[in-house]
């Protein structure tokens, strides 16, 4: 019963953090015109977004980082409502998204306006901090490397838990970037999947994992209240890049990583649709698997309005979840 009330209240306090910040964040943005620029092939829909504030990511992370470096502070004076384990996925979410505003800036005012940070840099950078993580989470933190549905204790991978960590790392920081395309769709998918972890989390007795979980399901559940249609703000990279890498990592912190595809079924998808459509692209001489990718705007130019996207890609998603969960509980 501790447990659920101080992840009651951390969600509601990050909450609170969230809308007390995001009203002055989306002013500064627009008095120094930080606004989205639109893709020209993207669906005609989108034209009117041109403009809107940008760089919407920290209204989550300032939130997450003040309550998560309070409680570890309470800790150090004798309070035992933080661990200094959470520290690891704060800190990947910190440079994730300085990485993501660095992108962010470069397409909005950088030399390469429009089409933000070099691909090849960009990856190269996710793929170095990504493998650092996945050495402190194997040698410094010994989390459980491996959980597999109906056997009981982890499973040791050794040194192939470097790669794999590290692939997973990078591949959910892009999944969930390629999900923010829609008004309160990286959110939404977000919040079920922390969520997830969190119980998951709980269930492990790793309170101090699930409340940082908690923490930012409660400032997503803020900043959705400006990211919804039609959106005040967009997330940017700084949000989705740290978002999907902070997910990769609380995955792995739990060993459950093996049900991130079921849990984060969307962005799985959404990552996917995209590598089909360049693989498929490449091999059948310029045709196109879907008619534009990601996945979601696919289903746009298949004549699906933009909330009827969110709210059935949410609806899989949220279904998704309770599998994941129910599949996490096999011993």
């Amino acid at each position: 019963m501790k447990e659920t009330n101080v992840s009651i209240t951390l969600i509601a306090l990050s909450f609170i953090l969230s809308l007390i910040w995001g009203g002055p964040l989306i002013k500064l943005m627009r008095h120094f015109k930080i606004g989205k620029i639109i893709r020209e092939d993207g669906p005609e829909s989108h034209v009117e977004k041109l403009g809107t504030p940008t760089m919407g990511g920290f209204i989550i992370i300032v939130p997450v980082v003040i309550l998560t470096v309070l409680m570890n502070a309470a800790t150090l004076l004798g309070f035992d409502i933080s661990g200094y384990s959470v520290l690891v996925p704060l800190v990947v979410m910190i440079i994730y998204s300085i990485l993501g505003a660095i992108d962010d800036w470069e397409g909005i005012r950088g030399p390469r306006k429009g089409l933000g940070m070099s691909a090849t840099v960009k990856f190269l950078m996710q793929t170095i901090f990504a493998l650092v993580t996945a050495f402190l989470l194997k040698y410094a933190l010994h989390v459980p490397e491996l959980f597999w549905p109906g056997y009981p204790d982890p499973i040791p991978l050794g040194v192939a838990f470097i790669p794999i960590a590290t692939i997973i790392i990078v591949g959910y920081s892009n999944a969930v970037n390629f999900t923010d395309g829609l008004d309160g769709l990286a959110s939404l998918i977000s919040i079920t999947a922390f969520a997830a972890y969190g119980v998951i989390a709980l269930m492990q007795g790793q309170t101090f994992l699930a409340n940082f979980c908690f923490t930012i399901v409660g400032a997503l559940f803020g900043f959705l209240w400006f990211n919804v249609h039609p959106a005040q703000l967009f997330m940017g990279d700084a949000g989705s890049l740290a978002l999907g890498a902070s997910l990769g990592v609380v995955a792995l912190m739990t060993g459950q990583w093996l049900l991130l595809p079921v849990i984060a079924i969307i962005p799985t998808s959404e990552v996917l649709s995209v590598m089909l459509q360049i693989i498929y692209f490449r091999f059948s001489g310029g045709k196109r698997l879907f008619k534009m990718a990601p996945l979601h705007h696919h289903f746009e130019l298949s004549g699906w309005s933009e909330t009827q996207v969110v709210q059935r890609f949410w609806i899989i998603n949220l279904l998704s979840v309770l599998v994941g969960i129910a599949i996490s509980r096999v011993r």
